[in-house]
């Protein structure tokens, strides 16, 4: 077994293989740039390394500096956590030149399955049921065109070395190809060092299933189930879970001994994930398809090792020294349900823009990685499990990916893990930047959820408006309320005995107008009840003016409501929605209708930067007139390309910035007259 290893990674991955390497008794060495030198993971190695600036091109991306790390430290082996290096076959070939192991497959089967392109020939040739597309080199946007023509629209482009949602763009018609391209290719080069591109038929309401493989130098494979990923944004996951609620056991046989029989014909070992895409139609489980394999470990590993009881780096680990599996197929179980959300510096509220900036307040439902590296098991705290590699005070850089942190949860049954997850979401305190909490509780509570009928379009399908919060139903409006008008009592007894301005023997106000959701409630509270609109509310909970965080029981249901104070009210943030609360003593709350409202500013004809992020292209110039919905710039933002178009038609009056700038939030981009 190895005694030292480095992780070429960083973030919530590297803290990943450190925990369970100091299970296992290995040091570990990080690596870190500029942008990460507090980050965690450096604190809980034993060892750190610094290896350039920032951006990932300068650091992480170069593996000469981290073969110098491995020399420097006398680290034997390399595991390298998922994106970054960990599909390049260069990276592991100069590994082996210089007697390091790579914690992963052999180099064939990462030149073999992780090149989109080969992949899918390879499959192919080896029987296995392909998307329909072009898999060859494609020359110009005018050869794209004509291919996107002959498959016929819908199509998705591809960067043939993606991953992660990047480098892909689902076309429609001509006019998206000549658009999206372009940007595909830029993406995969500045991902992946690798601009080439296939296109491929888009098969319209499919679920997305992966298999789990995992397999030794000595040709044991097995497949540990499947985890279904259809849940997706912008074909970035959003939500998996283990085991999929459509996969049957006879689907779950053929589909794994496939993807077994797959890996078996390019001589792979340890863990890797083939990914299908499957028809919702088709319960017999024939009609799927392969999409492409991961030669590395995948984000959502936790909800496999939750159902089935293995760590999957520990496994990675051994097969790497040359340790055979000491389990076979018919060990491989599935034990309850796992689902994992992923918590993302996005702004679901702002058509899910990237969000950059200091976490002023973090604090999760429970601990993740300790600073000696420990964690609390595959299933975490009473079945919740939060991996991250983020602090209090830290920042989310734009420069890497927007992943904040995991949030796991396992229960015996589906609904008992989904539960889980909305009280946990609940209770996940996190300020100073965007984030999406309250859309991952909308999704855990959505009744189409809940049923299992998901496909890879649910986001869309369901929030075709964009996302302005989950409903909040009659019972939890008046939770809220009762709850609402118990705090602003609290705070004005608080105001009352700070500065005596209602006199010393004068109660605080227990009558209150509580209103959000341009519903107004009658909220009574005496010394033995709380009444909402005349009927009692069974309420118990504890407030001091100040807490940011409220547990509270009502009617026998727990809530955990985030709390922000207003100068008329409450911010109240829970079961995955914001309510602007305004609490105004009762003899009061007549006169508010009265006053003026704010109208804001009309800032339609200017072009607006909606996230910090980098200024690719500029396709207009001052005096150019362009049209709705014309695509006027290209913004990058955390590894993604976003295209900014017209609002209405109109012409250019003044540009204020270049291509090759870094632009701030609603900075200007340009005026139309």
């Amino acid at each position: 077994m190895f005694k030292k290893i480095l992780i070429a990674n960083r973030g919530e991955i590297a803290c990943r293989v450190i925990k369970t390497a100091r299970a296992m008794g290995i040091k570990t060495v990080a690596v870190y740039s500029d942008a990460d030198a507090r980050a965690p993971f450096v604190a809980m190695a034993d060892e750190a390394v610094h290896i350039g600036p920032a951006p990932a091109a300068q650091s992480y991306l170069i593996p000469e500096k981290i073969i110098a790390a491995c020399k420097a430290t006398g680290a034997e082996a390399v595991h390298p956590g998922y994106g970054f290096l960990s599909e390049r076959t260069s990276f592991a070939q100069a590994l082996a030149e210089e007697n390091i192991a790579f914690i992963g497959p052999p180099v064939g089967a990462i030149a073999a399955m992780g090149d989109k392109i080969e992949s899918k020939k390879l499959a192919k040739t080896a029987g296995v049921n392909v998307v329909p597309g072009y898999v060859g080199e494609i020359d110009d946007t005018d050869h794209a065109v004509r291919i996107a023509n002959d498959i016929g629209y819908p199509v998705m482009m591809k960067a043939s070395a993606g991953g992660g949602g990047k480098g892909m763009r689902l076309a429609y018609s001509e006019q998206d190809v000549r658009e999206g391209f372009e940007s595909v290719k830029r993406e995969g080069l500045n991902s992946f060092g690798d601009d080439r591109v296939f296109i491929e038929k888009f098969i319209e309401n499919p679920r997305h299933i992966e298999i789990q493989i995992l397999g030794d130098q000595h040709g044991n494979i097995v497949y540990l189930n499947e985890r279904e990923c259809s849940i997706q944004r912008r074909h970035q996951k959003v939500v998996e879970e283990a085991p999929s609620p459509f996969v049957s056991p006879e689907m779950r046989k053929a589909m794994g001994e496939q993807c077994v029989a797959l890996a078996r014909a390019v001589g792979y070992f340890s863990a890797g994930t083939v990914e299908l895409i499957v028809s919702g139609a088709d319960k017999t489980g024939q009609s799927f398809y392969f999409l492409e394999m991961n030669t590395r470990l995948q984000v959502e590993h936790p909800v496999t090792e939750a159902i089935t009881g293995i760590d999957l780096v520990e496994q990675m680990i051994r097969v790497a020294a040359g340790e055979p599996l000491g389990f076979t197929q018919d060990d491989v179980k599935i034990e309850g349900w796992s689902i994992e959300n992923r918590v993302y510096a996005e702004d679901p509220y702002r058509g899910f823009l990237p969000s950059t900036g200091r976490l002023v307040h973090y604090q999760p439902p429970v601990a993740g990685w300790t600073d000696d590296g420990a964690a609390h098991g595959r299933r975490g705290i009473d079945g919740v499990r939060v991996d991250d590699g983020v602090y209090e005070g830290g920042e989310v850089s734009m420069f890497y990916d927007p992943m904040i942190a995991k949030l796991i949860t396992w229960g015996e049954t589906r609904d008992e893990a989904a539960d889980k997850q909305v009280a946990a979401l609940d209770a996940f305190q996190l300020d100073g930047l965007g984030h999406n909490i309250d859309f991952l509780s909308a999704i855990m509570q959505h009744p189409r959820f809940r049923s299992g009928e998901l496909t890879t379009g649910f986001i869309a399908e369901e929030y075709p408006e964009g996302f302005h919060g989950a409903p909040a139903s009659p019972e939890l409006q008046r939770a809220l309320a009762g709850i609402a008008a118990f705090m602003a009592t609290a705070r004005a007894d608080r105001a009352r005995r700070i500065d005596g301005q209602l006199g010393r023997r004068l109660r605080p106000p227990a009558h209150w107008a509580v209103t959000f959701d341009k519903t107004t409630f009658d909220v009574a509270l005496t010394a033995d009840e709380v009444t909402v609109d005349g009927t009692a509310l069974d309420l118990s909970l504890e407030y001091t003016p100040g807490d940011r965080l409220v547990e509270a029981e009502v009617d026998g249901v727990v809530l955990s409501v985030k709390v922000v104070p207003t100068r008329s009210g409450f911010v109240l943030t829970t079961r995955g929605a914001i309510h602007k609360v305004q609490v105004l003593p009762a003899h009061v709350a007549p006169y508010a209708k009265h006053m003026i409202e704010k109208i804001p500013p009309d800032l339609s004809r200017f072009l607006i930067c909606p996230m910090p992020g980098l200024l690719v292209a500029l396709h207009v110039g001052e005096g150019d007139a362009v049209e709705a919905g014309q695509p006027l710039a290209v913004v990058e933002a955390m590894k993604m390309e976003n295209i900014l178009r017209a609002q209405k038609a109109g012409r250019v009056k003044t540009v204020k910035a270049k291509a090759g700038e870094s632009l701030a939030v609603d900075a200007v981009i340009l005026e139309m007259e």
